[in-house]
């Protein structure tokens, strides 16, 4: 009677044979692997991303200008306004050359885009409360050791002197701001204020 009973629960019944377990591994395996591929594949592509990132700012820096020394302005006719910004700049993080070429403001209103036949690729912008004007007229004269070229080069110094167009007029308690963009590399930004009372020549803070 027992042993009838037994026939009968294992009457019907199939069991998972050797080879459907070994299809079922090997499927997991699979999707296992095609899983941790994808995985690795966009960890490794992040990585490089990663690093172009951190490569392009490096490269950025490395082309960038540092303000050495305090900010001059200048008021050349003692008409209590400001006729010129006066600043030095070196190589931050002592990197690529900065092309530092001028074009010469011929018609003397302390613009350059005007001019017929550029020859300059770092551009200095101005801005305050009521102007933005796009490519100020500029000189520089080299500073200490340098090899006499156009290029602010490791260990060199160039002192620039920026041109207040006539269309601005900048005295007391104006505050502005001056961008210094070259070619390739991060902008120069420095804001400052002049003081209460104009001087021929005042050391901005």
């Amino acid at each position: 009677m027992r042993n009838r009973k037994l026939s009968e629960v294992r009457h019907g019944q199939q069991g998972i044979t050797g080879l459907e377990t070994a299809i079922i591994l090997i499927a997991f395996v699979v999707v296992a692997s095609v899983f941790a591929y994808t995985v690795l594949s966009a960890g490794i592509f992040s990585s490089e991303k990663g690093k172009e990132a951190i490569y392009e700012g490096l490269e950025s820096a490395r082309s960038s200008l540092t303000i050495v020394g305090g900010v001059v302005a200048k008021d050349n006719d003692s008409d209590n306004d400001v006729d010129q910004i006066i600043f030095t700049v070196a190589n931050a993080l002592a990197g690529e050359p900065i092309d530092l070429h001028i074009t010469t403001d011929v018609d003397g209103d302390g613009l350059i885009d005007d001019e017929s036949n550029p020859e300059h690729t770092t551009i200095i912008t101005y801005l305050d409360k009521s102007n933005l004007l796009g490519d100020l007229a500029w000189t520089k004269v080299q500073l200490g050791k340098g090899d006499d070229d156009d290029l602010l080069e490791v260990g060199e110094k160039f002192t620039i002197t920026v041109t207040i167009p006539t269309s601005i007029t900048l005295n007391e308690n104006d505050a502005f701001t001056l961008e210094m963009k070259p070619d390739g590399g991060a902008s120069l930004i420095f804001d400052r204020r002049l003081p209460g009372v104009i001087d021929d020549v005042m050391d901005l803070r």
